[in-house]
């Protein structure tokens, strides 16, 4: 005899960081499970200790946590995280980041600059991850910095599903902020029927956060215009589209986005401008101020809780999509 052979069920674990109880919650529910219990507290000096109070042997670990503010604090939690299940003997560790922390950093855009979006893929591995999960990254190439699986599932379902109901596509156009997300406005208008126009813009490279609109191509006079992109972070970008916008004859600006990162003053400027909706998802946690009339925040978390069940049967991540994966 070469060895003992012994019949074994999967075992599905889901655990939680504290960035974003709410949303692990909702995806909890959706997997008929519950969050696995862990102990998480910070010492005086701000260190992090993490530890599992049931047995994860043997298990296949599904670990949650959106990189929020203070986004350094919450990565450094999912890594600890991610190690004490490592030491702990899960079988198999999928770290899911509904929003990718340092995204933006997926490329040198002059000298002597980081690529810390690679750095974060390397951190998640060292630290004992087999698999990584997000949703809407910065750029696809992003993909490519994890050695390992990589599930970049679309919010656009979900987006797109509320929006057919509340515009007339007739009179739409798709928009893209800028020609980075060109590929992204493609897919949306291909699902909507609709024109593509996109702006182009020009960044000052010493300043950041700091957006200069140069033209928009495409039509969009006497339409209603959806801009679409990946997060909103301060709404530079997003409240100068909408302007240039409304500049070329468009009668209604909406803006759809997956992750509201919302660091001031995004608040004041979405709610001072024309734009007549801001719809985005719950990948990152909204508090009441950070709330306001014009915005719409639509569920994230039945399209985590399917993601995580088709992982976890060998099935097809693929397939929620339709191809698109």
């Amino acid at each position: 005899m070469s060895g003992i052979k012994q019949t074994g069920e999967k075992n599905l674990m889901f655990f939680s960081g504290r960035a974003h109880p709410e949303l692990a919650e909702e995806v909890a529910s959706h997997l008929g499970v519950d969050a696995a219990p862990t102990t998480l507290r910070d010492f005086a000096n701000g260190e992090i200790y993490a530890r599992y109070q049931e047995s994860v042997r043997g298990c296949d670990a599904f670990v949650m946590q959106s990189h929020t503010y203070p986004i350094n604090q919450w990565i450094m939690e999912q890594l600890i995280m991610v190690d004490a299940l490592k030491r702990a003997s899960a079988k198999r560790i999928t770290v899911i980041m509904p929003f990718y922390g340092y995204a933006r950093q997926d490329k040198k855009g002059r000298g002597r600059e980081p690529i810390t979006a690679r750095l974060i893929a390397d951190m998640f591995k060292t630290a004992g991850a087999d698999r990584l999960m997000s949703i809407d990254l910065h750029t696809s190439q992003i993909q490519g910095f994890f050695d390992g699986p990589v599930d970049h599932l679309f919010a656009m379902p979900v987006l797109v599903n509320y929006l057919k109901d509340k515009i007339d596509l007739a009179t739409t156009t798709v928009v893209s902020p800028d020609t980075g997300r060109v590929r992204l406005s493609e897919r949306w208008a291909d699902t909507l029927g609709t024109p593509l126009a996109f702006i182009h813009k020009r960044r000052d490279l010493d300043v950041a956060n700091q957006v200069k609109v140069s033209e928009v191509v495409g039509r969009v006079k006497g339409r209603t215009c959806v801009l679409i992109d990946d997060m909103i972070d301060t709404a530079g970008t997003i409240c100068k589209a909408a302007d240039a916008l409304y500049e070329q004859g468009a009668t209604n600006v909406v803006v759809a986005a997956t992750h509201a990162v919302f660091s001031d003053p995004a608040v004041d400027r979405l709610k001072n401008s024309g734009i007549s909706e801001v719809i985005v998802t719950n990948t990152v946690p909204l508090p009441e101020e950070k709330r306001f009339d014009k915005l719409t925040v639509l569920s994230i978390a039945p399209l985590i809780a399917r993601a995580i069940t088709e992982i976890f049967s060998d099935g097809s991540v693929t397939s929620l999509f339709e191809g698109d994966s």
